[in-house]
């Protein structure tokens, strides 16, 4: 398969991208305090002078007193502006594109057992898995505050010059939780039987970040059917139901839906070949990015196993995306492991990628 579509440019509003190759969201926990460091920015300025088209930066949290679980996660707000401020120089510096995924954890724990979180803990129900209670759940000033901090960390980085912003709203944190069944139990506005009705916390965060950064920046949301807690776990079992589960989304203002999945090879629905974000941008008309081990021979949930994964042929990617199942590629633990994937890729140097180790994830290459 010719490499031709993978580095076409793409554009939407003012996100003026070279490539299509996004450097996919990756928890790091190198930023002591919730401060990026010298070494953070570094890490990203590498990735744009090797080409990456979009980096999203590793989740990065909402001005909630629980919102992450671990306190080496970098925080959006206070002190650590100015810091990523400095995070954007560098990689406009090199000619790279940024933005940050802004997260809230909510009631999902446990990085790091001699951390405990700084307030109460936000959640719609206080579940941490279905049927698992352990909080209580969020007060309607709860709600209002969050969806709020949302908006204010979408104005932060408009401010500091980001070229987009992404919401973290897959992988059973919080926003994910409000959509989840098994974990959202409420009876008020916030919960319900339907899939539409659990999309409201989601939809009103969106509208908080659109009103944050205007009209002309592209807002980017992650979403996935599988959860930390249950990689079995599904928001939308037809295609119908993931129409009711997105549209409202869509019309709220988010520009591109970020599909995670473990594999992207996988059919979403039986009777098809389309793929999570093959099935979001047929149904939405809006464009997509698919991720879930790319450019690698394993997926990235085993890595916490300690397994490696080895280079791996995009002849299948390359395929979906000739047909314009979707129109963006993210790519996680292969970038990881070597801030230079993209050039390689680009120039035929297959046999220079690096394997992914474990390793790889205790530094910053």
């Amino acid at each position: 398969m010719s490499l031709d579509v993978l580095f076409q440019p793409f554009q939407i509003k003012s996100l003026k991208m070279p490539n299509r190759i996004v450097m996919a969201p990756m928890t790091r926990s190198f930023s002591p305090g919730g401060i990026p460091t010298s070494d953070v920015a570094a890490y990203y300025r590498r990735r744009a002078e090797g080409g990456v088209g979009l980096i999203v930066t590793e989740g990065t949290v909402v001005e909630r007193p629980a919102a992450r679980n671990d306190a080496r996660v970098p925080v959006f707000h206070g002190d650590a502006l100015p810091e990523w401020k400095k995070v954007v120089e560098e990689v406009h510096a090199a000619g790279g594109l940024i933005a940050p995924q802004i997260w809230h954890v909510g009631s999902a724990r446990g990085q790091g057992r001699d951390w405990e979180p700084l307030g109460k803990v936000d959640s719609p129900s206080g579940l941490v898995a279905p049927e698992k209670q352990k909080y209580e759940p969020m007060t309607e000033e709860d709600v209002a505050d969050t969806i709020h901090a949302f908006g204010r960390s979408a104005k932060a980085a408009k401010d500091l010059g980001f070229d987009a912003v992404e919401i973290h709203g897959a992988h059973g944190y919080l926003i994910d939780q409000f959509f989840w069944d098994g974990v959202n139990q409420r009876a008020d506005k916030w919960g319900g039987p339907t899939i539409a009705d659990r999309t409201r916390f989601a939809v009103e965060v969106v509208k908080a970040v659109r009103e944050g950064i205007g009209e002309d920046t592209a807002l980017i949301i992650r979403l996935s059917q599988w959860k930390q807690q249950d990689y079995a776990a599904r928001i939308a079992e037809t295609p119908e139901q993931m129409t009711e589960w997105l549209a409202p989304m869509s019309e709220a203002g988010v520009d591109i839906f970020h599909c995670s999945q473990r594999r992207f090879w996988e059919p979403e629905f039986e009777g098809s070949d389309l793929n999570f974000a093959g099935w979001a941008k047929k149904l939405t008309g809006k464009p997509t990015i698919t991720v879930g081990s790319v450019g690698l021979d394993g997926e990235f949930m085993a890595a916490f196993a300690g397994e490696g994964s080895k280079p791996a042929s995009l002849d299948g990617l390359l395929e979906r995306l000739e047909k314009d199942e979707f129109d963006l590629v993210a790519v996680g633990r292969a970038l990881l492991a070597d801030p230079h994937w993209v050039e390689k890729i680009r120039e035929g140097r297959t046999e220079e990628l690096n394997d992914f180790r474990r390793e790889d994830m205790a530094v910053l290459h």
